[in-house]
């Protein structure tokens, strides 16, 4: 049986709290990673985390250099769930929409599109010029999912690490890959039914 695996992508948009996290659920998961970050990925690492190269290489199953073209995520007939990029680069977006496979990062997420798996694009990028907008587009009108991590608020997180969490959880759902412990609308984790009503009927009676 072909163990579940997920490639996970990290180019220099900031944010990589979000892929570290991503591989993190994943692992709770069993399933099996395969990694690839950019040198500007790594630049992005320097600036905003306390770990090493080796220590984030550490977090997946198998890590990749972004020159390997060659490796085992870079062909179709090598069988994923998919593929997160987190977070997605401007230019990485730009690259994937065009299939500017110029690097193993891009070229794995051709594969995905190509190979009509589910690809996850935490696009990391405010405010937007049209030059984004249709590059959204493009990826989305080939099969891709556009998913600028943008924060839940109704589930009143308390921390950075909360907004992280269930952004990252979320990215995980739409591979299918399931994270027990993700706070979700209409569950314990929020107001229930009746408190709303409630809140909702002063509200109008005012």
């Amino acid at each position: 049986m072909t163990p579940k695996r997920l490639v996970v992508g990290i180019s220099g948009a900031t944010g990589i709290a979000y892929g570290m996290r991503i591989l993190e659920l994943a692992r709770k998961a069993e399933v099996e990673t395969h990694l690839v970050v950019t040198p500007a990925g790594q630049l992005t690492r320097l600036h905003e985390t306390d770990i090493s190269a080796g220590d984030l290489a550490a977090m997946a199953d198998v890590t990749y250099r972004p020159a390997d073209v060659g490796a085992a995520i870079a062909s179709g007939s090598f069988r994923t769930a998919g593929m997160i990029v987190a977070p997605c680069s401007v230019r990485t977006l730009s690259a994937i929409a065009y299939a500017n496979n110029d690097n193993l990062l891009t070229r794995a997420a051709d594969v995905t599109l190509k190979e009509r798996r589910r690809l996850v694009l935490m696009v990391r990028e405010t405010p937007l010029t049209m030059a984004h907008l249709r590059a959204m587009t493009a990826v989305t009108e080939s099969g891709g999912i556009i998913m600028p991590p943008v924060p839940a608020f109704y589930l009143g997180p308390e921390s950075v690490a909360d907004i992280v969490d269930h952004t990252a959880g979320r990215a995980l759902d739409l591979l299918g890959i399931d994270v027990p412990d993700l706070p979700r609308w209409g569950e314990e984790s929020v107001p229930n039914n009746e408190t709303l009503m409630s809140e909702e009927k002063l509200i109008w009676n005012t």
